[in-house]
């Protein structure tokens, strides 16, 4: 389908086109330009986007699942859940497997190496994000401390990019680690530092040795300390390190989400975190194998134990906004540009520029969805959007 959006702001990578024009032909961007410097061809769908931002997907590097489908407990969910993403602008997203037994980890794999099932319209899952089981168990949080192991290569002797792992989450501080952080570094997988008793001295190791970015920062670490410094403080200090926040305002005070903004604006990736509640109503649903009573925002174990979110990334992106004063602008490279960067796909996804694929989603200045493109295929119209779509 070619796709021809005109009138409209297009987020750019380096600054607003306050009205642009923007032709995609099949699955791919064509050309951007200036309002009526673009000449559409004939028999392609003209999409009015008068007073509408156009910017790249949104990309979630951090979900465990969602409409009442949970990963870790059955990993072919992923394609339930990439079905009705798009409602909330993600085009791309990594499904996050809790820690678990190899086995498990192994039909995880399988699943993303068969691919999409026949006539599946939806975000695409980039490969898994394995959240352990290489924990400190005394930062397991909602993880099952049973399945928490140290560090051993011959456990991942599976775990490339190709066969669909592209982000684990290490302790740095566990014995083998570092070794098995230039492993994996090694193979292109993006390493992440996080549910860690990391000082700073190990965290800064870990960084050494290849980590790139940090797990839900605050979240399963050891607390700032003014005189025992740990992983957050490691990761605020060093520029090359990505950090990954939750920012629904109960997982990490809004006042320490301005500070992380004010100390790492070009590094900030928001993620969800969320849970098999997102999108569903209050009641009880998996995480990892146990069921968890969710009545309120965050959901919470028996124990009062934060068992991940109920965020969706569009939401992220609005408290961002709120707790910080950032732009529009700033607040959206959080979740496209960043986390492209992230896993070194910066010139696969993440911009509007020609050749990029058409990953696009159509926002209102307030940050409603109003559609979503996968590959220039439309996956998700708000319900009074299409009249404003023709043939042209």
């Amino acid at each position: 389908m070619d796709l021809f959006f005109h009138n409209l702001t297009l987020l750019t990578p380096n600054r607003l086109i306050d009205f642009g024009d923007l032709l995609v032909q099949g699955s791919a961007i064509r050309a951007i330009g200036p309002s009526g410097s673009l000449h559409p061809p004939t028999n392609c769908t003209h999409i009015d986007g008068s007073g509408l931002i156009l910017s790249p997907g949104f990309i979630d590097l951090q979900i465990n699942g969602g409409f009442g489908y949970d990963f870790t407990t059955d990993p072919h969910s992923i394609w339930a859940v990439a079905r009705e993403l798009p409602r909330y602008g993600v085009t791309a997203f990594l499904p996050t497997l809790v820690s678990s037994p190899p086995e498990r980890i192994d039909c995880a794999l399988e699943v993303f190496l068969q691919g999409a099932p026949a006539n599946f319209s939806g975000a695409r899952p980039l490969g898994w994000h394995l959240e352990g089981p290489f924990l400190n168990p005394r930062k397991h949080g909602a993880h099952d401390p049973g399945y928490l192991r140290l560090p051993e290569a011959n456990l991942t002797q599976n775990w490339s990019v190709k066969n669909g792992v592209r982000l684990v989450t290490i302790a740095p501080e566990l014995p083998g680690a570092l070794l098995l952080i230039r492993t994996l570094t090694s193979r292109g997988i993006a390493v992440s530092a996080g549910h860690s008793c990391a000082s700073i001295t190990e965290a800064q190791a870990g960084f050494e040795a290849g980590i790139r970015y940090v797990t839900h920062l605050f979240n399963a670490m050891t607390p700032l300390h003014q005189r025992q410094p740990g992983l957050a403080v490691a990761a605020l200090n060093e520029a090359c390190i990505h950090i990954g926040l939750i920012a629904d305002g109960a997982h990490v005070h809004p006042e320490l989400i301005r500070m992380v903004w004010k100390l790492a604006p070009t590094r900030l990736n928001l993620v969800t975190d969320a849970m098999a509640a997102l999108g569903k109503p209050p009641g009880v649903y998996p995480l990892a194998g146990k069921q968890v009573l969710v009545t309120e925002s965050p959901p919470r174990m028996e124990n009062g134990q934060l068992a991940g979110s109920l965020l969706s990334l569009d939401s992220a992106v609005k408290n961002l906004i709120h707790f910080t004063g950032c732009s529009l602008s700033q607040a959206l490279k959080t979740v496209t540009g960043i986390p492209t960067r992230i896993l070194g796909l910066r010139k696969q996804f993440g911009k509007l520029a020609p050749g990029y694929p058409a990953d696009l989603v159509l926002l209102t200045p307030d940050l409603e969805i109003i559609a979503t493109f996968v590959g220039g295929a439309p996956v998700y119209f708000h319900p009074h959007y299409q009249e404003r779509t023709h043939a042209g």
